[in-house]
């Protein structure tokens, strides 16, 4: 048998699918996916030409250099969220900004397909929040029953069998009986009434 692990044997496109998902799910990734998407028809379609047999249509408008600059920086906001993640809220709600301003200026949104993206990767942007592992607690001890004496454990009380609302002094050792471990706390302080001691 070979001493390698099975890790060394696995295919390439499967490490780096495991390394891909791994990378997306840190940083808002389909945010930045269709902001990106979004910027793209905006930037486009005022500089494009449609053919309909001999017809040309030119689809150019007097606002072609203001959608050109809000197609790039829609496809900037969107590399921004996925390498500068830390940024986010403000790059989706740069993203929202030049999606409604791409409706006016650049071809009504580039016809309605890069509005509706970049609005889409914007909220997505601004709502995206970073996964916090599950921090394991321990349970909580459950607190005494009023009316029941504290609980001895090995020649000591246990701090949490005390009500908060009173003051104990835990400082001052408190004598007691010769403490036997099979009998019960309420046997051993009845010996002890009276202020009886039993070096005494």
């Amino acid at each position: 048998m070979s001493p390698e692990s099975t890790g060394q044997n696995e295919h390439y496109l499967t490490v780096f699918r495991r390394g891909f998902r791994t990378w997306r799910g840190n940083r808002p990734f389909w945010a930045g996916l269709f902001t990106m998407v979004g910027g793209v028809p905006i930037a486009y379609f005022p500089y494009a030409n449609m053919h309909l047999g001999n017809v040309t249509l030119a689809m150019s408008t007097t606002a072609g250099a203001g959608s050109l600059i809000i197609g790039v920086l829609l496809i900037t906001l969107g590399l921004t969220m996925w390498f500068h993640h830390i940024v986010r809220v403000f790059a989706g709600v740069a993203a929202i900004l030049l999606a409604l301003i791409s409706i006016p200026v650049a071809n009504i949104g580039g016809f309605v397909v890069g509005f509706l993206f970049s609005l889409l990767g914007g909220a997505l942007s601004v709502s995206w929040a970073p996964g916090d592992p599950k921090a394991e607690s321990a349970p909580a001890a459950e607190p005494a029953a009023e009316g029941t004496e504290p609980a001895f454990y090995g020649g000591e009380f246990r701090g949490d069998d005390f009500p908060a609302d009173e003051f104990h002094g835990s400082a001052v050792p408190r004598q007691t009986a010769s403490y036997e471990p099979s009998a019960p706390f309420g046997a051993a302080a009845e010996k002890t009434e009276g202020g009886g001691h039993r070096a005494g």
